[in-house]
C-alpha cells in the first residue's frame, strides 16, 4: 500500500544523542595519532558531515597552527581507526532522545512511512539503530555511503523518498544541524529543528518550519501535515 506521508530523521543528535561515544572514539583517535583532544561541547560542532570531515576539522586546527596542509593518507588512516574504535563502542553512552520511542509508535499508527538519513557510515547507522531498539520502525537507513552523494545534497533525501514509493509534497524532515537543514530546503520539503544540535551555528541561522526542544509534543507539529 502506498504510504500517505513520508518522515525523514536524521540519527546523531536527532534521534540519538550520540555525542558522548562520539567524543571517547575521537579522543582515543587523537590520542593515537599526537593530536588534540576534544570536549563535548567542541565535538558536537563538527559531528554532523560525517567521520571523515570531523577528523580532518580535527588536524586541520592542529595543521594550521604549524602552517602545514593535512596529510590525508594519515587522514584517511584516523578515520578507519575511529570508524574500527567507535563500532566496538557505539552504544557505551548513547541514549535516545526524549519522546522518541513515543512519536515512532505514534508515526506507526498515523501509517506513517520513516527512513534514516543520516551522514554516519552506514553500516554504523544501521547496527546503533539495532542495538538501541528503534531499527524495525524504519523502512530505509541510508547513510554517509549508500549513494554517491549524502547531506547536504538534497538527492540524500529525494532518493530515499522515491525508494519509499513517496512524494516531496507529502515528506518532511527532522535534524539538529545545517546539513539537515539545507538538504531539506533545496529538495523543498519542510524541516522540523531540534535544538542544541550537533552544530556550531545558532538555531536562527539554520533553515527550519518549527523548532522543538526533544519529541515531546512533536506529533501536534506533524498532523498539520497530514
Amino acid at each position: 500500500m502506498k504510504q500517505k506521508f513520508t518522515i525523514l530523521f536524521d540519527l546523531d543528535g536527532t534521534l540519538v544523542d550520540t555525542a558522548p561515544d562520539l567524543m571517547h572514539a575521537h579522543n582515543h583517535v587523537m590520542k593515537k595519532f599526537g593530536y588534540p583532544s576534544k570536549s563535548l561541547a567542541e565535538l558536537k560542532k563538527s559531528v554532523g558531515k560525517g567521520a571523515g570531515a570531523m577528523i580532518g576539522r580535527s588536524i586541520w586546527s592542529q595543521a594550521k597552527k604549524e602552517l602545514t596542509t593535512i596529510n590525508e593518507k594519515i587522514k584517511n588512516k584516523m578515520t578507519d581507526e575511529f570508524i574500527s574504535y567507535y563500532g566496538k563502542n557505539i552504544l557505551n553512552e548513547s541514549k535516545l532522545i526524549i519522546g522518541v520511542v513515543d512519536f515512532l509508535n505514534w508515526c506507526k499508527k498515523e501509517n506513517i512511512s520513516m527512513a534514516v538519513c543520516t551522514n554516519k557510515t552506514e553500516h554504523l547507522a544501521v547496527d546503533l539503530l539495532k542495538k538501541i531498539k528503534i531499527y524495525d520502525y524504519f523502512e530505509f537507513v541510508a547513510g554517509f555511503n549508500t549513494f554517491e552523494y549524502c547531506k547536504p545534497d538534497p538527492r540524500h533525501l529525494t532518493s530515499v523518498i522515491e525508494i519509499l514509493e513517496g512524494e516531496k509534497n507529502k515528506s518532511l524532515m527532522i535534524g539538529d544541524s545545517e546539513s539537515d537543514a539545507n538538504a531539506a530546503k533545496a529538495a523543498e520539503i519542510p524541516m522540523i529543528l531540534l535544538e542544541d544540535g550537533y552544530t556550531e551555528k545558532n538555531v536562527d541561522e539554520i533553515y527550519h518550519n518549527h523548532l522543538i526542544r526533544d519529541f515531546n509534543g512533536i506529533e501536534k507539529i506533524v498532523s498539520k501535515y497530514l
